[in-house]
């Protein structure tokens, strides 16, 4: 399967932090064959003076999308994350991996549950997911 994560930092060291949340994935998920640059960003939905540092990626697994949810969940926690955004409040993060979109083959993967949507509701009006994911959309 291949899956498209948008992963994002504002707080500490910001590149280093999507950097080993890279690694933890390919350790623990599957294969990375490509990643974007890095982008900057003001924080989307909320106020901060802290600016996002995001990319994305492609993912290679065989794992099933909640398998990749709980995976990519237990490593922002590895990482520092304490709470997720709920009910449209966002906050400041050391680190956040969203699933974007996900693909079995050629067909697109839909799901549409309280946990998880794909693909992700509010991508295409995210600039910071979709300049980079454009530049690893194989």
């Amino acid at each position: 399967m291949l899956y498209y994560l948008s992963l994002g930092a504002n707080i500490g060291n910001r590149e280093q932090t999507i950097r080993k949340a890279i690694k933890s994935i390919e350790q623990h998920i599957g294969s990375v064959p490509r990643c974007s640059s890095f982008y900057y960003s003001a924080p989307w939905g909320f106020t901060s003076e802290h600016e996002f540092c995001n990319i994305c990626c492609a993912l290679e697994t065989q794992k099933e999308p909640f398998e990749v949810l709980g995976a990519t969940q237990e490593i922002e926690k590895q990482l520092g994350r304490m709470h997720k955004s709920a009910n449209g409040q966002y906050t400041d993060r050391t680190i956040d991996i969203d699933i974007i979109r996900a693909f079995d083959g050629e067909k697109e993967i839909i799901l549409n549950t309280e946990r998880l949507q794909l693909p992700h509701p509010l991508w295409e009006q995210r600039e910071f997911v979709k300049k980079p994911l454009n530049e690893i959309i194989a």
